[in-house]
């Protein structure tokens, strides 16, 4: 190895200053290299298909879809004196 230079495989989660804000659209029709960058600057992992970086994107940075009935719900279960 020259001196100065390191090697190292891992790999960790940065927390974002900034939140990616794309829409679920935004990561459909996003190029790789864009996801390629995206997903190394939060310090996740860029292997696999483009289907794959997609649904990691995805996974990562949307939150996911809840409904009104659903919080209605769990509102209801609650059992406040």
């Amino acid at each position: 190895m020259e001196s100065g230079k390191t090697s190292s495989s891992v790999s960790y989660f940065k927390m974002p200053v900034h939140y990616p804000r794309y829409t679920r659209k935004d990561y459909q029709d996003m190029p790789e290299w864009k996801l390629d960058h995206l997903l190394a600057e939060y310090g996740l992992p860029t292997q696999g298909d483009l289907a794959h970086k997609r649904k990691s994107a995805m996974g990562a940075f949307l939150w996911p879809d809840t409904t009104v009935q659903d919080a209605s719900s769990s509102l209801q279960d609650k059992n406040f004196k």
